[in-house]
């Protein structure tokens, strides 16, 4: 048999579920569904936090329960890859329509908002073997939030590095204020001579930290896919490396294979 605050938390969700209740709508306070349904403040919260567990309502400090909206999803397929790289020559009126992550997303350029810090930092040693480079080498360090604009929490968190000495040549890739850059990384690299030829990607699933948690507005319980992705150029040369930190909640990963016929 259920307990009461099992019984408060099945009739709220089905409030949720039929539309009752609809995103972004506000739950009663506390004390008032205390007294709707007879029962002690610490029951009701009991349920309010096993739908909180499910994902289906969020808290807003000082405002109260809110019932959460359904945030953008991203589908990431390894066809996106080959798609930058025909933008990358592509003329920039072309460019400037679209990105990368419209294309994961399906959302258009005037419903994202983005943001983008750049910095030089030395190479570690994991770097330093990524690269082929010294221990100490010069990396421009870039790190890029991008959201729905009806959202608070961005859709990943990526952090990017590429050898300053390859890009350097071209000051704009050095200034921040240039992104979102039209045709993104791959026509960067394509301004200083630099055409990729394969793209390795190292995909592990991780619990998130306390930080990643509040930024990226995960549910409890909510595990995140940590994306390594590896450009190489031409010569087979590692010339960019990023790390994606996706929600697990809302992010699909599609890896399609082509195979020669025999």
């Amino acid at each position: 048999m259920a307990v009461a605050y099992e019984r408060i938390a099945d009739e709220l969700r089905r409030f949720i579920r039929t539309g009752e209740l609809g995103p972004g709508d506000r739950l009663p306070a506390e004390s008032k569904l205390a007294r709707t349904y007879g029962l002690s403040v610490p029951t009701i919260r009991d349920a309010l936090r096993l739908l909180r567990d499910e994902g289906l309502i969020e808290e807003h400090r000082g405002r109260g329960d809110f019932v959460r909206r359904p945030r953008a999803t991203v589908l990431r397929t390894n066809d996106r890859h080959q798609w930058e790289k025909r933008q990358a020559r592509a003329p920039q009126a072309e460019r400037l329509k679209t990105g990368a992550t419209e294309y994961d997303t399906g959302l258009r350029i005037n419903e994202l908002g983005f943001q983008a810090f750049y910095r030089e930092v030395p190479a570690d040693e994991s770097l330093s073997v990524i690269f082929g480079v010294p221990v100490g080498e010069p990396l421009l360090e870039r790190t890029y939030r991008t959201r729905h604009v009806v959202e608070t929490a961005p859709l990943s968190l990526v952090t990017s590095y590429m050898v300053l000495g390859l890009i350097e040549k071209n000051a704009d890739l050095l200034d921040e204020s240039n992104e979102p850059w039209p045709g993104g990384t791959q026509n960067q690299l394509f301004t200083v001579g630099i055409e990729l030829s394969r793209i390795e990607e190292h995909v592990t699933a991780r619990p998130p930290t306390p930080e990643e948690v509040e930024e990226l507005g995960l549910p409890p319980g909510t595990s995140v896919l940590i994306l390594r992705k590896t450009s190489f150029d031409t010569d087979d040369r590692a010339v960019e490396m990023s790390e994606v930190t996706l929600p697990g909640d809302r992010t699909e990963m599609l890896f399609t294979t082509l195979l020669e016929r025999w």
